[in-house]
């Protein structure tokens, strides 16, 4: 395709040995046609789709047109899926390239869906329309909610069926990534057990991600610092708006601290922090309040990597990652707190702040109170009061909080700024989510548009927006499902 849309491709990872990759290229479909398109994503990324047509469009996000400058690759890793450690790879996604933008940022742009590769085991390589328009969705979602996130750039039908437990129209997702290097990845070239590579693939993450650390004395240690500090701050983020992974593989956690992988994830609603909503977790490994947990287990897989390139004395890399390892709780319950008390518009420090949030999440946990609007009610934002914000231990919880932020000399202005940064008036609700994706999958894409641009801006007053602040009424225990 001729080069109008204004990609500028340098491949750095498909120049790497072939330990980490295959060179293959996208399975052809039958009959593209493209479901949505993220114009503003586009725009960030200096791409013009302005001056191709819908067909081109269509062929370009399938995979059937490649274009100009790319070199498509499928990437090798490894990973803990719930617990059980696997050599897997890019079964069903092909990366077409690395696009540098006009202010030199580096994206990966890869294509979720296109057909088979060495890594696929018994998959089909293809991906269905529901969830590759559950990830647009979401993922979008997460980055207008200030939490980092690989984009969705398109998704487009492939015109083929594609059978799980029915026949499914078949999608192709294009998806955008700082990288999509992963913990697992890691563990990949850790089990080759051969040194050059691991130290070939920590020389190119800390050059591309983390090149403050170029001339560091240990790379390796500060690298486990640097992810360390980045995944808190993404799960913090997670915490912070009631999101639910599910499915936090170490394969599924980024190197560059991005949110990747939206296969079962969800959004909590009556908050409980034993929330589940994956099928398939029937233990709870990955539950809202186990979040935490397992990034400081899969971080430990990660420095467990990276021992040989810390010290070449075995013992004191092990007690030197240790160290580090062990200082994750206190960091992460440092910023979770820091957190919470935005939520809440809470300024300086006080010895009763952790009591005065830990007693209003006992009380919402009790009282089954929807986790979203029960900040928004505190920003006096209800959409409807609910009665259990009449009960006298919630006003006596209130009186509390407002007591405790008569406390700080700041204008109540300054206290509600803080509030409304950290507290969103809507987030993809699940009975939403599916709403939506059953009216795509019947050709009516209104209502997946409408709810995508009241996603855009979630900590705004929107006019309308009331029908998406409602929790789910049903009783009916929601699941989501893999995808695969």
């Amino acid at each position: 395709m001729e080069n109008k849309i204004n990609w500028n491709f340098d491949n750095s990872y498909s120049r790497l040995s072939d330990a980490f990759k295959e060179h293959i290229k996208p399975v052809a479909v039958k009959n593209p046609e493209l479901v949505i398109i993220n114009e503003s994503l586009a725009k960030e990324l200096d791409l013009d789709l302005t001056k191709i047509n819908k067909d081109k469009l269509s062929s370009l996000f399938t995979g059937n047109t490649l274009p100009e400058g790319s070199n498509t690759i499928a990437q090798a890793y490894a990973g803990h899926q719930f617990g059980h450690f696997t050599m897997l790879g890019d079964g069903r996604a092909i990366l077409i390239g690395e696009h540098i933008t006009n202010s030199n940022k580096r994206y990966d742009i890869q294509l979720k869906g296109s057909g088979k590769t060495s890594f696929s085991r018994n998959g089909d390589g293809r991906a269905a329309l529901g969830p590759m328009l559950r990830e647009y969705i979401v993922s979008e979602a997460m980055h207008n909610l200030n939490i980092p996130s690989t984009r969705s750039l398109a998704v487009a039908k492939t015109g083929e069926k594609i059978m799980r437990d029915t026949l499914l129209e078949g999608a192709i997702l294009t998806r955008v990534a700082l990288s999509h290097i992963r913990v697992g990845t890691f563990q990949y070239i850790a089990a080759r057990d051969k040194k050059d590579e691991l130290e070939l693939l920590l020389n190119y993450v800390i050059n591309r991600h983390y090149p403050k650390l170029v001339n560091s004395k240990n790379k390796a240690l500060d690298l486990l610092i640097n992810l360390m500090n980045k995944q808190i701050d993404l799960v913090v983020n997670w915490m912070r708006v009631g999101f639910i992974h599910g499915v936090m593989n170490t394969d599924n956690m980024s190197i560059s601290g991005e949110t990747i992988d939206y296969g079962p994830c969800a959004f909590m609603d009556t908050y409980d922090p034993k929330t589940v909503f994956s099928s398939i977790d029937h233990m709870g490994r990955y539950a809202y309040c186990n979040q935490p947990i397992v990034t400081k287990w899969n971080l430990s897989r990660f420095a467990e990597c990276i021992i040989p390139m810390i010290d070449e004395n075995q013992k004191k890399a092990i007690e030197m990652a240790t160290e580090i390892i062990n200082t994750f709780e206190k960091n992460y319950e440092e910023k979770w707190l820091e957190m919470m008390k935005k939520k809440l518009g809470l300024l300086g420090n006080h010895s009763t702040d952790k009591t005065l949030i830990l007693d209003l999440l006992t009380w919402m946990h009790q009282k089954k109170a929807d986790y979203t609007n029960t900040f928004c009610h505190l920003m006096n934002l209800d959409t409807k009061t609910e009665k259990i914000y009449e009960e006298m231990e919630f006003i006596y919880w209130k009186e509390r909080w407002q007591k405790r932020l008569s406390t700080e000399k700041k204008l109540p202005k300054k206290n509600l700024e803080l509030m409304k940064n950290s507290n969103p008036l809507v987030v993809p609700r699940n009975h939403k989510v599916e709403k939506v994706l059953n009216d795509a999958n019947e050709n009516n894409l209104e209502p997946i548009n409408r709810f995508i641009k009241v996603l855009d801006q979630p900590f705004a007053n929107q006019k309308g927006i009331e029908e998406y602040q409602k929790p789910s009424y049903s009783n009916e225990k929601y699941q989501t499902f893999c995808g695969t």
